[in-house]
């Protein structure tokens, strides 16, 4: 499903999808994140804001490979609803995605055939109306150096075509830069021929 290279697809923003059946309402909202504490935020979120609904059934995937993912099902039938959400994600081969699909039940029960339709729809739905992008997975450094390796320091990074940024420049220098996975090892290298200058991730 993904790329072997640093590469991958998501989504721009935030997207809305809907599906209805029998009276049911089911509300698909699609997010671009990176961190579980992000998913964790948003589902709290949307718990509150539609706080009258009887299901917030979620699924999510992360990552390059995208080897970060849950689906939940939040009380609809095991299966029937975040292994479908999950499955739309995929199909889409999307990675950095979550979608939660609301649902208002409409007072008929839907079936797990019924349910799955549902959710897959919802899910499929919003992701159509999503603007697709390629992301660059890489890796955040702080680099912390005298004044004197500043020159170097920037040579290496226009050498490898990377900009700083949270960048002080007094006596003791310090930034912070986003290095792409193809390029990590070559960054890395160059820092080793730098000395004094501390390398750190994150």
């Amino acid at each position: 499903m993904f790329a072997n290279s640093d590469t991958y697809r998501s989504i721009a923003a935030p997207c809305e999808g809907l599906y209805k059946d029998n009276g049911s309402r089911f509300i698909a909202l699609a997010y671009p994140v990176e961190r579980e504490e992000e998913v964790r935020e948003i589902v709290s979120g949307l718990r509150r804001e539609y706080h009258d609904a009887r299901h917030h059934c979620y699924a999510y995937r992360l990552g390059l490979k995208g080897e970060t993912f849950r689906s939940s099902d939040d009380g609809e039938p095991s299966g029937t609803a975040g292994r479908p959400i999950l499955g739309q994600i995929d199909s889409a081969a999307l990675s950095d995605v979550l979608v939660v699909v609301v649902r208002y039940f409409g007072g008929i029960k839907l079936g797990v055939p019924g349910l799955i339709r549902a959710y897959k729809t919802a899910t499929a739905d919003a992701l159509a109306h999503a603007g697709v992008i390629d992301k660059v997975a890489g890796v955040w450094y702080r680099l912390e150096f005298g004044y004197d390796r500043l020159p170097a320091v920037m040579k290496l990074l226009k050498d490898l075509g990377l900009s700083g940024t949270d960048q002080d420049f007094s006596l003791e220098c310090s930034l912070r830069v986003r290095v792409r996975l193809t390029l990590q090892e070559a960054f890395l290298q160059g820092v080793e021929t730098l000395p004094g200058c501390i390398c750190t991730e994150g």
